[in-house]
């Protein structure tokens, strides 16, 4: 197998810190000035991640691409990690939230277009009854509190090395065989270990070992996991997590926030999944904030049972602006026009051909990586084998590595998501974008060799 010359990979990485700052002399110039009014810089503190040392500012975009404030244009493969994965501003739904802008945008009352949302994502995902949130974060928060409220049980379970949003239960991950906070969480407000079990992904017996005491009150899981790098479970993973939960009276959340890319009714659908309760977000407004939740008859039986209208307010639930009535006329365009039968049958090929152009380059050259997918989402990895846990995966980390893929991406008109070598597909996606893409990256490949 080839190996990548290290000594090559440091001198080449200075090469493409070089370039990046010689082609973006304005971004650079923003992003000092920034220094003086956002904190490193930047308007969220993970945009310190971007590999060039400081972020392109963005002038415009529209579809798969994007133009920077320096004029370069680029294909976008990160899509707003999820959040564009429409594409940016689609037609189908620009016009419908225009018209809501309109006609006001928040109310704290319902609009019929919130009926239609409920029905909908009935018809897509099964589970009978749903509630609006601004984020998938506070949907993943929303169902942890009902689940505990409603089973009257203290802990959840998590997947090592998971991401369910900013979830402080979530941040928890397996340290030296001993649960705790995540490697670089910002000030727990607990220990995480305190209020989250934590095990595995693939793991059957530790699953059913976390279970067994009957103190967990749900396990929330992503249908395969997507934030440490695309993992699929395990053949009859999901129908033994589903036994298990139900054998041991736990509830079963399924995050569909990334794992959308695979259908209409992402994963759960596509598998015939029957969770108790479905968190999802990011995409549905067409990058207009909105999550929303959902959940069974059974759920809803017992929610009646254990609240109260005067409560209603004060239970730690919902928000001011949830339910707000842009957000949801964004909903409503999205899934009418944009998140449809159709557009998956486009984009769903196109990962599978950026996946396959990207394992003809690995094959070429004999690299010891692999590449996978998830419907309309692919990525590659630099290890022999396809990590099967979160753990796995976070020991195949190289931080140089990747800095180096993207930044030379990057240097070549390539956006890919920041934190791992993911690209996912839009409905403005094209084969030639996915044509250069293959290009690129057997150029990157063959600087470092």
């Amino acid at each position: 197998m080839s190996k990548i010359d290290r000594q090559k990979l440091t001198v080449v990485l200075e090469k493409e810190l070089n370039d990046f700052r010689q082609r973006h002399p304005r971004s650079y110039e923003l992003y000092q000035r920034a220094q003086n009014s956002l904190l490193a810089g930047v308007p969220m503190n993970w945009m310190v991640r971007w590999a060039g040392g400081f972020p392109l500012f963005v002038k415009e975009a529209h579809g798969a691409h994007f133009t920077c404030v320096d004029g370069h244009d680029y294909i976008d493969f990160c899509l707003g990690d999820t959040g564009a994965m429409t594409g940016h501003s689609p037609a189908g739904s620009i016009q419908a939230i225009k018209d809501q802008l309109d006609h006001g945008i928040t109310f704290m009352l319902p609009t019929e277009d919130s009926i239609w949302v409920g029905e909908e994502m009935q018809r897509r995902f099964g589970l009978k009854y749903w509630q609006t949130t601004l984020t998938a974060t506070d949907a993943n928060r929303f169902v942890l509190r009902i689940a505990r409220h409603i089973t009257r049980r203290p802990y959840v379970l998590v997947y090592n090395y998971c991401y369910h949003g900013t979830v402080d239960e979530t941040f928890c991950t397996i340290n030296n065989g001993v649960p705790g906070p995540r490697p670089g969480s910002v000030g727990p407000q607990v220990n995480p270990a305190t209020t989250t079990r934590v095990i595995e992904w693939n793991n059957l017996q530790a699953l059913e070992s976390a279970l067994a005491p009957g103190d967990i009150a749900c396990v929330l899981a992503e249908p395969a996991m997507t934030n440490i790098g695309i993992i699929h479970p395990d053949p009859g993973y999901h129908d033994a997590l589903r036994e298990l939960t139900r054998k041991y009276g736990t509830y079963l959340v399924i995050d569909e926030t990334h794992t959308i890319c695979t259908g209409p009714g992402g994963y759960t659908k596509a598998y015939g999944l029957q969770p108790d309760f479905l968190t999802i977000g990011k995409p549905l407004g067409s990058g207009i904030p909105v999550g929303v939740y959902g959940f069974t008859q059974e759920v809803a039986d017992r929610i009646g049972e254990t609240t109260t209208i005067d409560e209603a307010d004060v239970g730690g639930i919902g928000g001011t602006l949830a339910g707000n009535a842009l957000s949801l006329a964004a909903v409503k365009a999205t899934l009418t026009n944009v998140l449809t039968d159709e557009a998956f049958a486009h984009t769903i090929p196109l990962a599978e051909r950026w996946t396959d152009g990207v394992h003809q380059v690995i094959t070429e050259y004999g690299l010891p990586w692999v590449v996978n997918r998830l419907g309309a989402r692919g990525e590659y990895w630099f290890c022999p084998q396809t990590p099967r846990n979160g753990g796995d995966a976070e020991a195949a980390v190289d931080f140089d590595l990747d800095r180096y893929m993207h930044l030379a991406a990057l240097n070549r008109g390539i956006l890919m998501t920041p934190f791992h070598n993911m690209s996912l597909m839009s409905p403005a996606t094209t084969e030639a974008d996915v044509d250069y893409h293959t290009r690129t990256f057997r150029e990157m490949v063959k600087q470092i060799l």
